[in-house]
């Protein structure tokens, strides 16, 4: 029903994690691809996230802009001028975003079509305890997950500011 690439831009050469993810008619989301870019420059990810989005039809890209601020969308924007891009600002850290999509993956309505060995040692690597101990100093391809899957899955809650009920 929908396609959404998720996008962990890199601190400074690291890896850009790039996510292609969709939900179904069942309501289940499927985990499409990984198409995760490592020590490139920027208009190499930019490329990159906007071939994955051409590739599988994505509704939306959505892109963190904790590192890079104006610049991510500068970049995304100066490949595809036209492309549907949301983009979020991280407000808690990595472990406590992947949390709600952890339980979607618990519930079986999230699953991987296809092996994403480098994807999956990272999303084993988000612990509950709040610590990273995947492979890699940062889980950016789990991130780009997350926002995809959050995107998709869970409204609203791209770290935009909200009420909660309680």
């Amino acid at each position: 029903m929908r396609v959404v690439v998720g996008v962990d831009p890199p601190a400074g050469g690291g890896t850009c994690g790039i996510i292609v993810a969709g939900l179904a008619a069942d309501g289940r989301a499927h985990v499409l691809d990984d198409l995760s870019q490592v020590a490139v420059r920027p208009e190499q990810w930019a490329r990159a996230v906007v071939a994955a989005a051409d590739k599988w039809q994505a509704d939306r890209v959505v892109a963190e802009v904790n590192q890079g601020g104006a610049m991510v969308t500068a970049m995304l924007k100066s490949v595809d001028a036209g492309l549907a891009l949301t983009t979020v600002h991280a407000a808690r850290g990595k472990v406590a975003r992947a949390e709600p999509v952890a339980a979607l993956y618990a519930e079986g309505r999230v699953c991987h079509a296809g092996v994403f060995p480098a994807l999956e040692d990272e999303l084993c690597g988000l612990l509950i305890d709040g610590r990273y101990a995947g492979p890699g100093a940062s889980p950016d391809r789990a991130d780009a997950a997350v926002w995809a899957l959050t995107a998709l899955m869970l409204g609203n809650r791209l770290g935009r500011p909200g009420v909660r009920e309680l």
